[in-house]
């Protein structure tokens, strides 16, 4: 079995030789389903666990990925650990505050977040420094949070569609409120503008918000084919404008932004099952730098690249354009491992971050095989 195990990572490691520019890994003591950027070179990560104490680390990538010319010189290959601190309970989310050394975290559990202070060039601790009050009382899923950059820094949070909110850190003053009806449970937040908001809801509909009006939300109900079991995650390009909905059993639908109510641009069913992982692993995000790709992570140990232009407006099945299966290669789990977490570089079109069950957290630039090999150009960046 371990000579089995020996020779599976050497064929995957001449694989990637061709397929990755750039590969690095390392191994937190617990597994994070955080990984939040700081800069385009330091990225947050936070273990989840249910003990008493759990890290929060801030990390700086490897040099020798980040080094544009003579890479062969650079012998600094791993992740370092800038700044550290410990959350009294799980971190299932966080945003830092855009332009600050502020993050906010929330466990998962309940509506109320922490905020914490990254450190500086004078400390190398992340300390607790205060806390937002949620909308909603008892046991809940946690709430999903976005970050605004301000004058003065504000989170919007909010675990179901009707307690949505938008609070100044410093004051803990409320200034705006989605003002529905529906109660439904929220698997996504975000700002796709500095005034435009956009909540996804785990059964399928949107909700589309400008905070500078008291105007209600516009509201784009779930695709049709869509069952009351289905899960759904959300994820909305401020670049093209467009939203991403993936469903539990695999479907994909990308609908216009500024335009709801106008059905699907294109869809496709993905390569993809629900097999026992946890719903709050499932990540979908567009592609920052690199037109038309998504990524999917959260089903299975990969994580899967997928080109949205090749896809019709009517439901058929699509292959990723890459797979990342480092983790699967190279976990020692028993039952096998999960991706926890994914995001993509900010700036760097093929470079991701990812993060699986095992505490592994790997950095990665993808090379496009199928481009390589038909001689075309890649999606353009």
């Amino acid at each position: 079995m371990e000579e089995d195990l020996d020779n599976i990572l050497d064929d995957w490691f001449i694989e990637s030789i061709k397929i990755y520019k750039d590969l690095h890994v390392y191994q937190l003591e617990n597994p994070t389903q955080v990984l939040e950027w700081t800069s385009g070179r330091n990225v947050c990560v936070a273990g989840y666990t249910s003990s008493s104490k759990n890290e929060i680390l801030e990390l700086h990538l490897p040099l020798k990925l980040l080094a544009d010319k003579n890479k062969g010189l650079c012998a600094e290959r791993d992740f370092k650990v800038v700044h550290g601190g410990f959350a009294d309970g799980p971190v299932r989310r966080l945003r830092h505050i855009p332009g600050t050394r502020c993050a906010v975290t929330n466990d998962g559990h309940s509506s109320s977040l922490q905020v914490w202070d990254l450190g500086g060039d004078d400390s190398d601790v992340i300390r607790r420094t205060g806390s937002v009050e949620g909308g909603r009382t008892g046991s809940v899923r946690g709430s999903r949070i976005a970050a605004r950059p301000s004058s003065q820094p504000q989170v919007l949070h909010g675990a179901q569609s009707d307690d949505v909110r938008l609070t100044e850190i410093t004051s803990g003053r409320t200034v705006y409120k989605l003002e529905v009806d529906s109660s439904d449970a929220l698997s996504s937040l975000q700002f796709v503008t500095d005034s435009i908001v956009v909540a996804g809801c785990c059964k399928g509909s949107i909700l589309v918000a400008d905070i500078r009006s008291p105007a209600a939300p516009q509201v784009c109900c779930p695709p049709a084919s869509s069952a009351e079991s289905v899960l759904w995650w959300t994820d909305a390009s401020a670049s093209s404008s467009r939203l991403i909905r993936l469903s539990s059993c695999g479907q994909a639908v990308v609908s216009e932004l500024r335009m709801l109510g106008g059905g699907a641009v294109c869809q496709a069913q993905l390569d993809i099952q629900m097999r026992g992982s946890d719903s709050e692993d499932v990540v979908v995000s567009w592609a920052p730098a690199l037109d038309d790709c998504i990524a999917v992570s959260g089903f299975s140990g990969a994580v899967q690249i997928y080109n949205t232009s090749l896809w019709k407006s009517d439901l058929q099945e699509t292959t990723p354009l890459f797979q990342h299966r480092g983790h699967m290669v190279s976990s020692q789990q028993p039952d096998g491992v999960l991706t926890t977490a994914h995001a993509w570089h900010p700036e760097r079109p093929r470079t991701l971050l990812s993060a699986a069950s095992d505490g592994s957290v790997h950095v990665w630039d993808w090379v496009n095989q199928s481009a390589a090999e038909s001689g075309s150009a890649d999606p353009p960046t």
